[in-house]
């Protein structure tokens, strides 16, 4: 059954008061909206971020080149609460006008550099050490499906999960819109990964750290309540055997729970400074 008709009016109005679970946020304008200074550690990397899919990229970015022996990737992650609107901040608005996570502040050269947009952390990063992106003819491959990712992100997340988990009511059309472009989305990595071990060919690269956080929970069933079974996840069998190899990976499973702040407490890392910081956690 079709939706009831909506008319858009002439000049659309920002209406507070029709902004579902996110509205206490979300407005049509940017920039700092108090001042805040954000927190610095002692390490060259300092990053601000959230254990969604997209902070989870950076951290384990981070975590993997640490496991990997590059000790100049030590960093301090600090946990950015964007349901609190941390993210209007003045620090963080200097670091990220667009007001979104994860933020990176890079100290390790002669100048500070900012870099925001988690597909650009992770070339940054991975140019740096020169760790998980190739130098030879596959590295365009690989930045072909890191794009891809970062392309796709927002029809899962702002389309799919937002319509079907978080809309303050269910419309049939955008919910049948935003399933069947997850799902094609879904078949695109699944026909790749019947190929090829990883989405840039037989090594682990950015293209998979980027893409895992964000298709990883369908898999588990960690995301949008209902959604693995409402998508029929189940059929993508060779995802589902990409998705268990890199969760098994022991970077993974601690960038993972860096700047978690959500579920068990042993689960949940709100700040990390040093290895150390992961005495006691599950992950």
């Amino acid at each position: 059954m079709a939706d009831a008709t909506y008319t858009p009016p002439e000049v659309w109005t920002h209406d507070a008061e029709n902004g579902g679970r996110f509205a206490n946020i979300n407005r049509p304008t940017a920039g700092a909206r108090e001042q805040q200074q954000l927190p610095v550690g002692e390490h060259d990397f300092q990053l601000y971020s959230l254990a969604t899919p997209n902070g989870v990229k950076a951290t384990v970015m981070f975590e993997e080149l640490l496991e990997a022996g590059y000790a100049d990737a030590e960093y301090d992650a600090w946990t950015i609460n964007i349901g609190e609107g941390h993210q209007f901040g003045s620090g963080f608005v200097d670091l990220n006008p667009n007001s979104k996570i994860p933020t990176l502040l890079d100290r390790s050269g002669k100048e500070p550099v900012r870099v925001f947009e988690s597909g650009a952390i992770l070339m940054h990063l991975a140019e740096k050490f020169g760790a998980f992106l190739p130098t030879d003819h596959s590295r365009a491959e690989v930045l072909s499906w890191l794009f891809w990712q970062v392309g796709s992100a927002p029809f899962i997340g702002g389309g799919f999960g937002h319509f079907y988990a978080y809309a303050p009511e269910k419309y049939e059309y955008p919910i049948n819109r935003y399933a069947m472009e997850t799902k094609r989305l879904f078949d695109v990595a699944d026909q790749r990964l019947a190929q090829t071990e990883f989405l840039g060919g037989q090594d682990y690269t950015i293209a998979d750290i980027a893409t895992f956080p964000w298709l990883a929970p369908f898999v588990f069933g960690g995301i949008y309540g209902e959604a693995r079974t409402f998508l029929s996840i189940h059929e993508y069998e060779n995802v589902e055997r990409w998705v268990q190899q890199i969760a098994a990976r022991p970077a993974v499973r601690r960038g993972r729970i860096v700047n978690k702040a959500w579920g068990e407490e042993d689960e949940q890392l709100l700040e990390r400074h040093s290895a150390a910081d992961f005495a006691g956690k599950k992950y």
